[in-house]
């Protein structure tokens, strides 16, 4: 059969980001998840709640989004919220993960000056992050990218306009730092995207690249990557000719500017991978696989399948929001469109069980629950659209 032409695909194009939404909505058919009668009872670990110093300014409640380690340092991201919506970056520092002292920004915009820090990386004991506010005519995201500079400050890096806006933007997704250098991943008009930077001290876009960006054989979709041995892994998923739900798939690069595809095994239901570490020597992916989460892991022969995990609610948009690797587990954070939960896994994806959050957090656009893990120390940080809060733990019961 001919291959449909590539400007079959344009009226698609442009409406990604509606495609994606009507997509996972589709995913949310079942009634709420409750424990099912054979489930074991979950995990109750012993959170301790971490003090975050008040950043300078106003005073205001604590929204945290992200927290990662390196270097002998713990970051955590957000902002601290105002009166109505107004918003200013914040961030902190610790070389414990229990005593911090917060970092000092220097906003170079009248946007940077409201974003919310939502993705933080780090190497070496560099550190950069990736925020946004919404904003103008049409109320969207103004992303700006971060990096702190040789006094310590949180400093916004200059960037054109529609180096993540413009009209070829569909959304910036994530931060990540690789062995030589950071990349974000995100979407454009053109499909799947990726950003790079030596030292992330301002990025290049590089969209429309064959084999990541979409083409005659489906709209891509990217949603997280991680360094591995010789290069990258990103994961994300496609929605091909005629289809309306999304396939998995990953892509591998040497150096973030060439890719390659990797098949996936899904489903006849929505499948996407939305997030990927390294855990006992091999990339683990977790997404939505139908109406529930699941994992995927690479084996000898590729990409296989591994354990299924959760259920999404009769309503809101299911979504795993954070995995990370803990003492040789993974350690995942995911909404059900309802309310979120933190599952983990001793083996690789086969298994999982469910662990009692801090806090309940609800779904929603104000709310987020991340996680990062270390030998010995698991952070996890989230806001219940009330208060921001940061917990350490430094051990899963058995």
């Amino acid at each position: 059969m001919t291959a449909r032409p590539r400007r079959a695909f344009a009226p698609a194009l442009r409406r990604t980001a509606a495609l994606v939404i009507l997509s996972l909505l589709l995913v949310t058919g079942c009634r709420a998840g409750t424990p099912g009668p054979d489930e074991a009872p979950p995990l109750q670990p012993d959170w301790r709640e971490l003090t975050l110093p008040a950043p300078p300014g106003a005073p205001g409640r604590l929204m945290l989004r992200d927290v990662t380690a390196c270097g002998g340092r713990w970051y955590i991201v957000g902002a601290v919220g105002g009166p109505g919506d107004a918003t200013r970056p914040a961030a902190w520092t610790s070389a414990d993960g229990v005593s911090w002292e917060s970092v000092r920004i220097v906003a170079d915009s009248y946007y940077g000056r409201q974003n919310i820090l939502y993705s933080v990386a780090c190497r070496g004991g560099r550190f950069a992050a990736v925020g946004a506010k919404s904003g103008g005519a049409h109320a969207n995201p103004r992303v700006s990218s971060w990096v702190r500079r040789a006094d310590g400050a949180l400093v916004e890096v200059r960037a054109g306009f529609e180096l993540y806006g413009g009209p070829q933007a569909v959304n910036v997704a994530r931060m990540v730092a690789g062995e030589s250098n950071f990349m974000i991943v995100g979407n454009r008009v053109s499909g799947a995207a990726v950003w790079l930077s030596g030292a992330a001290d301002g990025f290049e876009i590089l969209a429309g690249v064959p084999g990541l960006a979409t083409d005659e054989r489906g709209v891509t979709w990217l949603f997280d990557a991680t360094p591995v041995d010789g290069g990258w892994l990103a994961v994300g998923g496609i929605i091909g000719p005629g289809r309306i739900d999304r396939d998995p798939l990953a892509w591998r690069s040497s150096d973030g500017r060439s890719w390659q595809r990797e098949p996936v095994p899904g489903t006849d239901e929505y499948d996407e991978l939305q997030r990927v570490v390294r855990v006992g020597g091999g990339p683990v992916a977790v997404g939505l696989r139908g109406r529930a989460f699941g994992g995927w892991r690479v084996g000898p022969g590729g990409w296989e399948r591994a354990g299924g995990f959760g259920v999404a609610a009769s309503s809101g948009v299911p979504a795993v929001r954070g995995l990370s690797t803990f003492d040789g587990q993974l350690v995942t954070v995911v909404t059900d469109g309802v309310r979120h939960a933190l599952w983990s896994s001793a083996d690789r994806g086969v298994s999982w069980r469910r662990a009692v959050l801090p806090r309940e957090v609800p779904a929603g656009p104000v709310s987020s629950v991340a996680v990062f893990g270390t030998p010995g120390r698991l952070l996890l940080v989230l806001d219940d659209g009330a208060a921001g809060a940061a917990f350490g733990l430094s051990g899963l019961p058995g």
